[in-house]
């Protein structure tokens, strides 16, 4: 038997509907499936599945960061 569902609705920017769908598609998923996906990693996380926080981090330039990069993934 298939659990029931139920229709959740939000707004959003136009913009950025359109430039996360194109990613979705690209990824084989509809904003409904990565919204699901989304719910169900918060139901096993208990929580949400990145961090949010008020603290701003640091602003690199593109060498300092490409220099961050090395030292924690190496050369490649």
């Amino acid at each position: 038997m298939s659990e029931a569902t139920a229709i959740v609705r939000t707004r959003v920017p136009a913009r950025r509907l359109q430039r996360a769908e194109k990613i979705l598609h690209k990824l084989g998923l509809t904003p409904s499936e990565a919204v699901n996906m989304l719910l169900a990693q918060i139901e096993l996380r208990k929580g949400l599945p990145f961090e949010v926080t008020a603290q701003v981090g640091p602003v690199l330039s593109p060498e300092d960061q490409a220099t961050a990069w090395t030292e924690a993934l190496g050369a490649y």
